[in-house]
Order: C-alpha cells, then structure tokens, then sequence
C-alpha cells in the first residue's frame, strides 16, 4: 500500500486508475475518443548540469492522452495532489500550453 492509501490494482497505480482506463477504452471502443494512450510521458525541463553532474532531464508521465473531436485531452487521475504534482501541472501550461484535465 501506498502512504496516499492507494493499492495498485494490475499495470495500474490505483483502482480508481483502473476503473477510468476501462471507462476510457469504452469510449474508444463506441467512437467517442481516439487514439488513446497511457502512460505518456512529458519532458518539462531539459537536462541540466548542477555542481558538475548532468542531471536528467524532468519529465511529466500522463495518465492517459487521447482526442476528443480533435482535440487533445490529456488526463491525469488524482486522489490527492501533492506539491510535486502541482509544479510538474504549471510547467505542463508554461513549457507546452497544456491543462491537464484531473478527474
């Protein structure tokens, strides 16, 4: 269990991510959404040196990344939002100009 109180439940790190992945591929599957993917990954800040060590570049990972009407949507299922979350969502609007949609 994790200290937020969330169980993984298969490839996914919550029931309530796994509840929304089945939702999700309904949607695809009825031809509401397209093209959907999870686990997508974001870079936010290009790697850097530090103190003489290269530091990796900082990066964003979506929970799912799909199109409404052609318009991209990219989701992140939350249970809680912690203050690294909160810095990588307003890098996400100032590096790529994308509101992340929380369900």
């Amino acid at each position: 269990m994790s200290k937020y109180g969330n169980r993984r439940t298969g490839d996914y790190s919550s029931k309530r991510e796994s509840r929304r992945a089945n939702d999700l591929a309904m949607l695809e599957r009825t031809g509401h959404i397209k093209d959907l993917k999870e686990q997508v990954v974001f870079e936010i800040a290009p790697s850097v040196v530090i103190q003489g060590r290269k530091r990796p570049p900082m990066k964003y990972i979506a929970d799912f990344v799909y199109y409404v009407d052609g318009q991209r949507v990219v989701e992140d299922v939350k249970g809680f939002r912690t203050d690294v979350y909160r810095i990588k969502r307003h890098l996400m609007k100032a590096v790529h100009g994308i509101d992340i949609l929380e369900t």
